[in-house]
């Protein structure tokens, strides 16, 4: 995913990072200048679902607009098998043992 604020912003006319800030106080959420500073480069740390909704209205769009996917970052999937190869350290899989019946009850 890629957050997109900054581009948001800038298509509505808002070039400043502290004139959001301002906007987003005007609707009761309160942003410290260090989450906002994460906010604006492109790289927070979080973003609370609530925060997101007052973003989306003082921008007036969606959620989609903030953030963008990008699955081709996403690395490709392994079988099974090689994954348990590689936690066990070797080439062969893993068998598991069956059990012989029930454990006994604690007394």
């Amino acid at each position: 995913m890629r957050w997109n604020l900054r581009l948001a912003a800038a298509n509505r006319g808002i070039w400043k990072a502290s004139e959001l800030k301002r906007m987003l106080a005007e609707r009761g959420v309160v942003i410290s200048a260090g989450k906002m500073s994460g906010l604006w480069s492109g790289h927070p740390n979080t973003v609370r679902l609530d925060e997101l909704d007052v973003i989306c209205a003082v921008l007036d769009c969606g959620v989609e607009e903030l953030l963008v996917a990008e699955p081709e970052t996403v690395p490709e999937a392994t079988s099974a098998t090689d994954e348990h190869a590689a936690e066990a350290g070797h080439g062969r899989a893993v068998k598991p043992r069956p059990r012989s019946g029930r454990s006994l009850p604690p007394r």
